[in-house]
C-alpha cells in the first residue's frame, strides 16, 4: 500500500507545481474576477454612467411628451431631449458623440406616430427596441382615443391575461424552486463538462508522458497495474479539487462583494441563497462519480499510446461521449421530463450529467437516483479491472498507436505475462 500512496502524492506535488498548472490557474482567477466583478467593469468604461442620452426632433409638437413618459417607464436610463436646432445639426452632435442617436418623430396620413432613428451605429438593438416598443405605446394610445375607447377600456385591453401553472404531481416543483434548479444545473453541469474533459486529459497525459520515458516499465514491475492507475487518477483527483477549490473560493467572495449590482441579474433570477442540501449532495456524488468513470477511462486509453502526440486522437471518441451528454443535458434544461432525457439519464457516460438534471429539477422516485448512482459504480469497477488489464500490457506496448485493436494487443500481452 505504501507504493500506492508515493506514486499518488508524486503525481499530486509534481503537477501542482509545474507551470502550467500555475498559469492555467492565475489565469482561471483573473477570469472568474473579470466576470463577477463584469458591471462594475463595464461601469468604468461607460463614460455616461450607463445613461443613453437621444435627441429628438417633434415635427409635430405634441408626441416628446407622451413619448418621454413611455421611455421613462421602460428604461429610466434613457434620457430624451427635445433638440432645438436642425436635422444636420443633430446628426453632428451624434457624431460627437454628444447623443446615442436622434429620432425624428412624426404624423402618418391617419394622424398616427412615425419615427426615423439615426446613430452612427445600429448595433446596439437594446436601445432601439425601448425607443420603438415606447413609440408603439403611443400609437396605441391615440388609436385608441380615435376610436374613442375610455380610459378604462384601455386598461382592460391591456390588462394581462390571467395564465396560472398548476402541477398536479404530488411534491412537484413550485415555478420559483424550478427557476432556482435551472439555474444551479446549468453552472454545475459546465463544471462538470469542463473538469472531466481537462483533468481525464491531463491523467492520459500523464501515463503517456511516463510511457514516452520508459519509466513505465520499471514502475509495473514493482507496483501492480490497478494501484498505478489508480493511484494517478486519485492524485490528478485531489488536484482539481485543489484548483476548483481556489476558484470557488475566489468566484464565492467575489460575488459576496458584487450581490447587490447582481441582484437583477442571473443571480437575482436563479436565486442562488437557498439551495436545497439534498440537491448539493448530490452535485458532489455525481460529480466524483462523473470524473473517476471518465478518468479510469482516460487512464487506460493513454497507456495505449507511446507518444504525446498521439495522445488527443486516442481519448477524442471520449471527449466526443462528454460533449454528447452535455449537449443532451443543454436540452434537458428546458424539458427534463421528456422520455429521451429519462432514458439517457441511465446511460453511464451520459449518468453523471444527465441524471443530475432531473434529480435538480424533477422531483424523481428516490430509486432512479440510486439506480443511477449503482450503474455509475457498476460501470467504474468494470472499467477498472478491465482497465487495469488493458494498462497492465499497454504501457509495455511501444510505436505508433492509432486503432483501438492496440486494446486487443495489450490484453494479448497481459494475458501472456
Amino acid at each position: 500500500m505504501n507504493s500506492f500512496w508515493i506514486i499518488l502524492f508524486h503525481t499530486y506535488i509534481n503537477k501542482i507545481k509545474t507551470k502550467s498548472f500555475i498559469i492555467t490557474t492565475l489565469l482561471t482567477i483573473v477570469i472568474v474576477l473579470v466576470l463577477t466583478n463584469l458591471t462594475n467593469i463595464i461601469a468604468i468604461f461607460d463614460k455616461n454612467d450607463g445613461k443613453e442620452n437621444v435627441a429628438v426632433l417633434d415635427e409635430t409638437g405634441q408626441l416628446f411628451d407622451p413619448f418621454n413618459k413611455q421611455v421613462r417607464a421602460i428604461n429610466k436610463d434613457i434620457n430624451l431631449t427635445i433638440f432645438q436646432g436642425s436635422e444636420a445639426e443633430a446628426e453632428k452632435a451624434v457624431e460627437k458623440g454628444t447623443y446615442q442617436g436622434i429620432v425624428l418623430l412624426g404624423l402618418n396620413d391617419e394622424r398616427l406616430p412615425i419615427a426615423t432613428y439615426k446613430a452612427k451605429s445600429i448595433a446596439d438593438s437594446s436601445l432601439f427596441t425601448d425607443l420603438q416598443t415606447s413609440l408603439q405605446q403611443v400609437k396605441t394610445m391615440l388609436a385608441a382615443s380615435q376610436i374613442q375607447l375610455t380610459p378604462v377600456q384601455l386598461e382592460k385591453l391591456y390588462e394581462p391575461v390571467s395564465f396560472k401553472k398548476i402541477a398536479l404531481e404530488k411534491n412537484a416543483k413550485t415555478e420559483e424552486e424550478l427557476n432556482q434548479a435551472r439555474g444551479l444545473v446549468y453552472v454545475l453541469l459546465f463544471i462538470i463538462y469542463f473538469s472531466v474533459i481537462m483533468y481525464a486529459n491531463m491523467i492520459a497525459m500523464e501515463v503517456a508522458t511516463e510511457k514516452s520515458s520508459r519509466v513505465m516499465e520499471i514502475l509495473i514491475s514493482s507496483v501492480s497495474p490497478i494501484k498505478q492507475m489508480f493511484a494517478k487518477i486519485i492524485g490528478i483527483g485531489l488536484l482539481s479539487l485543489t484548483q476548483l477549490a481556489v476558484f470557488l473560493s475566489v468566484g464565492y467572495f467575489s460575488l459576496k462583494q458584487n450581490m447587490e449590482s447582481l441582484k437583477e441579474g442571473f443571480f437575482g433570477v436563479y436565486g442562488f441563497d437557498n439551495i436545497p442540501l439534498g440537491t448539493i449532495i448530490y452535485s458532489v456524488v455525481f460529480f466524483i462519480l462523473g470524473y473517476f468513470l471518465y478518468a479510469t477511462l482516460a487512464a487506460f486509453l493513454g497507456s495505449l499510446v507511446s507518444r504525446i502526440e498521439d495522445v488527443q486522437q486516442m481519448i477524442t471518441p471520449m471527449t466526443m461521449l462528454v460533449v454528447a451528454g452535455f449537449m443532451i443535458a443543454m436540452f434537458g434544461l428546458g424539458k427534463p421530463d421528456a422520455p429521451f432525457i429519462t432514458v439517457t439519464s441511465f446511460i453511464p457516460f451520459f449518468t453523471p450529467m444527465i441524471m443530475f438534471l432531473r434529480v435538480g429539477m424533477l422531483t424523481i422516485p428516490v430509486w432512479e437516483a440510486i439506480a443511477g448512482i449503482a450503474i455509475l459504480v457498476a460501470t467504474i469497477v468494470f472499467l477498472a479491472i478491465f482497465g487495469a488489464r488493458v494498462y497492465r500490457g499497454g504501457v509495455l506496448m511501444y510505436g505508433q498507436s492509432n486503432s483501438f485493436k492496440d486494446i486487443k494487443k495489450a490484453l494479448q500481452l497481459t494475458k501472456n505475462e
